[in-house]
């Protein structure tokens, strides 16, 4: 998920937690619950039960995910896909952000994401939707385009503004961070809402 990034994406997009080497100048990517949040420094803990403090400053936009589906996804949107080579050798989608339009450009290319290198990030612009229960669509980015296939049950959300009422106790937060004077600080912020967590 260097989701997304780009500051969100970062969105972008499940995984197991991890967090890349802050001390070497690498973005941490850091998914849990809200542990605590005083209104500055946000406590959450992973789901090994690690607990990493990070600066949340208060002009960082909070964002937040809403359900969608299938027919959501047309030409020209711009989406961000993680997927997963299959035994076809196709990307297969884990998940597909559709982003707002003011929001276009965000982490734009493909990249692999992690250390297993069958599992790719995409952001880019849908340039054909084909298929009726499962879909193909195609992802076009400046340097290329990308063929994703989507199964029906392929989760897919639109990302939404959210504020920091949404940063409770106990809620489900994905936040990249970057290491700055001693300490992590929130470079972007996915937070649950109405029961749909990040990933």
């Amino acid at each position: 998920m260097n989701l997304v990034r780009a500051s969100v994406l970062l969105a972008l997009f499940a995984l197991p937690v991890f967090a890349q080497n802050p001390a070497q100048g690498q973005p941490a990517r850091i998914l849990g619950t809200i542990d605590s949040f005083n209104g500055q420094i946000l406590s959450a803990k992973s789901q090994d039960g690690q607990v990493t403090s990070i600066t949340v400053h208060p002009d960082l936009r909070v964002m937040a995910n809403a359900k969608a589906n299938l027919d959501d996804i047309k030409p020209r949107d711009f989406v961000g896909s993680a997927a997963d080579k299959g035994p076809d050798g196709k990307p297969h989608a884990e998940e597909v952000h559709i982003f707002p339009e003011a929001m276009r450009g965000t982490g734009e290319g493909h990249r692999p994401m992690g250390p297993d290198p069958n599992r790719t990030m995409t952001n880019g612009t849908v340039s054909g939707v084909s298929g009726s229960s499962s879909r193909t669509i195609v992802l076009k980015y400046k340097d290329g385009e990308q063929e994703i296939e989507l199964a029906p049950d392929t989760p897919i959300v639109t990302r939404v503004v959210g504020d920091r009422n949404l940063l409770n106790p106990g809620a489900a937060v994905l936040i990249l961070a970057a290491q700055k004077d001693g300490g992590l600080v929130a470079t972007g912020l996915t937070a649950e809402k109405d029961g749909v967590k990040p990933r």
